[in-house]
């Protein structure tokens, strides 16, 4: 495949998370410190609710009458990674925020914590270890 042309650069800049109440995800999502809100009643069915997790270029939306994105089954998403530095200042950052999250645990040098928004979809916060120049 040599002979194929490049593809184009791709940015991932949004992910739909299902939730089946937007006003609760909105407020734990608030209390879990993501920021740069766009809440849009864009018709009387459609509402599009988008945050931005501290310090990512990538956001999330939910909402309501977004076809495929609001009839996604809530809290089926599971394992979105949010890759932090220092893995006890951002759980605790989220533990005094009210975030029910796991115990740390060192997966062969990397670091896991794990919560779920009112809806059951599950974030890992991952941390590599030292050095590592992923």
């Amino acid at each position: 495949m040599t002979d194929a042309r490049p593809v184009p650069d791709m940015r991932l800049e949004l992910v739909p998370v299902p939730v089946s109440d937007v006003d609760r995800a909105k407020e734990f999502y608030l209390r879990a410190g993501f920021g740069n809100l766009h809440d849009t009643q864009v018709t009387p069915a459609m509402r599009v609710v988008q945050f931005t997790p501290p310090g990512s270029s990538c956001a999330i939306v939910f909402g309501t009458g977004m076809g495929p994105i609001t009839e996604m089954q809530p809290g089926s998403v599971k394992g979105i990674h949010l890759v932090v530095q220092d893995m006890e200042a951002s759980r605790a950052a989220l533990v005094e925020r009210g975030v029910e999250i796991s115990e740390v645990e060192d997966i062969g040098g990397v670091k896991y914590a794990w919560f779920t928004d009112p809806d059951g979809n599950l974030w890992a916060l991952q941390e590599w270890p030292e050095g590592y120049a992923g």
